[in-house]
């Protein structure tokens, strides 16, 4: 069941799918869009047992700061046992997630269904 989304920021929508809480990140996500999220961020992802995807399709330009926004939603949804997904299609923010080697750590799905039709996985684990 998917409720309409709610824009906490700029850059941030939030909203939730089936059992999963999906922070949509929008537009430029630099350090600005960073600081903006990171509040939002930290309070979801701080939860125990959260289950969280995170969707940068409507991404339109992701920086180091970027990076450093999934890389620490990642620590702390693995250090409260709870489950992670990303859903990314931009061809260079995909290519940044291979670079980098956090596409290994955190792969990324097309859609959200694709995402969570993998939940079973250890998509996001250590």
């Amino acid at each position: 069941m998917r409720r309409e989304p709610v824009s906490l920021t700029r850059h941030l929508r939030v909203y939730a799918y089936r059992a999963y809480t999906v922070l949509e990140f929008r537009g430029e996500i630099d350090i600005i869009a960073a600081d903006e999220i990171l509040p939002l961020l930290d309070r979801i992802t701080g939860r125990p047992g959260a289950r969280v995807v995170l969707d940068l399709r409507p991404v339109e330009f992701f920086d180091c700061s970027g990076l450093r926004l999934l890389y620490r939603a990642r620590a702390r949804i693995l250090g409260h046992d709870g489950q992670l997904h990303l859903v990314c299609t931009h061809p260079l923010t995909l290519r940044v997630l291979r670079v980098t080697g956090l596409s290994r750590l955190l792969p990324p799905h097309a859609t959200t269904d694709a995402a969570l039709a993998g939940a079973r996985t250890a998509s996001g684990s250590r």
